[in-house]
C-alpha cells in the first residue's frame, strides 16, 4: 500500500465523487464522468490517480473501459488509521497521567492553606 497515493487521490472531491459512484457498483468511465462539468480529459486524468492509488481498476471490454471499486486500499488505508489512533490514544494518555503525576506532587510540596474563620 502506497499511503501517499491513497491519501492523494482522496483529498480531492471529484475523485471521492468517482469512488461514492463506484461504490454502488461498476460503470463506463462515460457513465461515471457525465455528472461532472470538467471535460472527459480531466475525468480520465482522476480516474488514473485513481488506479495509482489502487481503488480503482480497469476492465476493458471492447471499446468500453469499465470501472471498479478495489475495497482492500480501503481496508488498509482503515487498519492504518485505527494503529495510528492507538499510538497517539497510548501517548497522550500517559501524557495526561505524567502531568496529573507532577500536578500532584507539586501540590504535595505545597503547605495546607490554614481554614478560613468563621465570623461570629
Amino acid at each position: 500500500m502506497d499511503l501517499d497515493d491513497i491519501l492523494i487521490a482522496l483529498a480531492d472531491d471529484t475523485r471521492r465523487s468517482i469512488l461514492k459512484r463506484l461504490a454502488s457498483g461498476d460503470a463506463r468511465v462515460t457513465e461515471v464522468a457525465e455528472p461532472f462539468a470538467i471535460s472527459l480529459n480531466s475525468v480520465s486524468k482522476h480516474i488514473r490517480i485513481l488506479e495509482r492509488a489502487g481503488l480503482v481498476s480497469r476492465r476493458i471490454e471492447g471499446r468500453d473501459h469499465f470501472l471498479s471499486l478495489e475495497r482492500k486500499p480501503f481496508d488498509e488505508l482503515t487498519h492504518w488509521m485505527l494503529e495510528t489512533r492507538a499510538f497517539w490514544t497510548r501517548r497522550l494518555d500517559a501524557l495526561e497521567a505524567a502531568l496529573h503525576a507532577e500536578d500532584a506532587i507539586e501540590a504535595a510540596k505545597k503547605p495546607p492553606t490554614p481554614p478560613k474563620r468563621r465570623k461570629k
